[in-house]
């Protein structure tokens, strides 16, 4: 009876780490974080529409690399792979994705509505014909 206690011991052991490392591999990932396509130079200075020029001058010239802003919060996220983030340099977008510490790992990108930079739509649409 000992060595069946034993056996079913280690078959909830092994069970529980499993569970464990599953948990780990799927803590953060496909969260969605949106902000703007800016560079670790200007961090959130670059959170703008027009920073495009700018933000590819920084990382092919200066060392920087690609970054989103979260502008709730003002959070600076290095992107990976970087080859990803080029094309969204100076744009607003959603990112979904994992993050380790300041690093969001890239599982997709794509361009929100918003690109002007101030979050308002146009409010000349709104405004009554007359």
């Amino acid at each position: 009876m000992g060595k069946r206690i034993a056996i079913l011991f280690v078959a909830v052991l092994v069970a529980a780490a499993l569970g464990v490392a599953a948990g780990e591999k799927s803590k953060d990932k496909g969260t969605a974080y949106t902000g703007w396509v800016t560079d670790t130079h200007c961090g959130a200075k670059g959170a703008k529409e027009g920073h495009e020029g700018c933000a590819k001058k920084c990382v092919e010239g200066q060392g920087a690399k690609y970054a989103l802003v979260t502008p709730a919060d003002g959070k600076v996220y290095t992107l990976d792979p970087q080859d990803k983030a080029a094309p969204h340099a100076g744009r607003h977008v959603k990112v979904t994705g994992a993050v380790d510490g300041d690093t969001l790992t890239v599982e997709s990108i794509e361009m929100t509505g918003e690109q002007k930079g101030t979050g308002e739509k146009d409010k000349s649409k709104d405004k009554p014909k007359n």
